[in-house]
């Protein structure tokens, strides 16, 4: 499969998350999304704080804020993350959430080894 293929996957599944997110009352914004190879280095380098196999650099991932009754929940054991992250991972069989390693806000597609 193309990664342009992938990301128009990625990107279809997100809209899922966002539109199961606010059927369930809960609001989101925008986190970090797209991290550009000038300020982050390409696949496999480290620069700046991100990942060197960070797979927003290829366009697979989503950081996500959520809240929950106006309340912004940072507290990644919060019940509305796992509910997100639950649902994320039924949209597709390379579906990676972040809160299974402490990072509750991530959600990715895998890209090759990565996460």
């Amino acid at each position: 499969m193309k990664l342009s293929d992938k990301q128009q996957q990625f990107t279809k599944a997100i809209g899922r998350l966002i539109d199961y997110a606010y059927s369930k009352g809960y609001g989101l914004t925008v986190g970090d999304a797209y991290r550009d190879y000038r300020v982050h280095g390409n696949m496999g380098e480290k620069n700046s704080y991100a990942a060197a196999f960070s797979v927003h650099k290829v366009r697979l991932a989503m950081d996500l804020n959520l809240f929950v009754d106006g309340e912004w929940i940072t507290n990644g054991d919060h019940s509305a993350w796992k509910d997100l992250g639950t649902y994320w991972k039924t949209l597709h069989a390379e579906a990676a959430w972040g809160g299974d390693w402490n990072d509750a806000n991530h959600f990715s597609f895998k890209y090759g080894e990565h996460k």
